[in-house]
């Protein structure tokens, strides 16, 4: 019986207390690496990546990666599962991506690429212990802090030096739409030379951002 009690307690210990102690931190601390940059970094990869505060971003550049990836962000608690529905009825059940922002943090910063179950599974568990722990706000930063904008140009802050020579707070309504453009492919697209996919995909993220309200509509987070 004792040994029992004991497993309970180790099990409990592993599945609840670990992880909760991985993600708690990373509220107020800003992680130095993930594990997406680390696999990037141990392939050879050169890395770019520059920390920058809320406040030190450009209000055009939140509204504009919601409006391109997740624009039930706000109301959702980690899952947009009306997304999904219309995902798997566009693609006849076969799984095409409809990630939030909030699942796309929990894997960057804890997993590695790969569709398999317990991937998936992991990284279910890391979004609702996220969403529940961090607010809002502080999703979206880290998220903007750690997306790839382009081949080892990790977050906003090396992104937009590289691309357009200026800070992340300079950045205008047309860069930051560029920067969110290319985040489903940022390896394949690019904000620096954008094709005229890409320019198309600008031309609709900033009809979206006029259709949610602008960065007003971010104003609760």
């Amino acid at each position: 019986m004792k040994r029992f009690g004991f497993t309970v307690v180790f099990v409990v210990s592993v599945g609840v207390i670990v992880p909760m102690l991985i993600v708690l931190p990373w509220r107020w601390l800003d992680p130095a690496t993930t594990s997406f940059i680390e696999g990037a970094r141990a392939s050879g990869q050169e890395i770019h990546q520059q920390w920058v505060e809320w406040n030190d971003i450009s209000p055009y550049l939140p509204i504009a990666v919601v409006a391109a990836e997740d624009q039930n962000f706000p109301h959702h608690r980690g899952f947009d599962l009306e997304s999904i529905r219309s995902v798997l009825e566009e693609s006849g059940g076969r799984g095409r991506g409809a990630s939030t922002i909030s699942q796309q943090v929990a894997k960057n910063l804890y997993l590695w690429p790969g569709r398999s179950w317990a991937r998936k599974g992991l990284e279910a568990y890391l979004t609702v212990l996220t969403e529940t722990l961090w607010p809002k706000r502080r999703i979206l930063e880290v998220y903007l802090n750690v997306a790839e904008f382009g081949p080892g140009i990790y977050g906003v802050g090396a992104a937009s030096e590289i691309f357009f020579g200026k800070s992340a707070a300079s950045l205008s309504a047309r860069e930051a739409a560029l920067l969110a453009a290319v985040l489903p492919s940022p390896r394949r697209m690019s904000a620096g030379s954008p094709s005229d996919y890409v320019e198309e995909r600008v031309e609709w993220i900033l009809r979206q951002i006029e259709q949610l309200g602008g960065s007003s509509y971010l104003a609760d987070l």
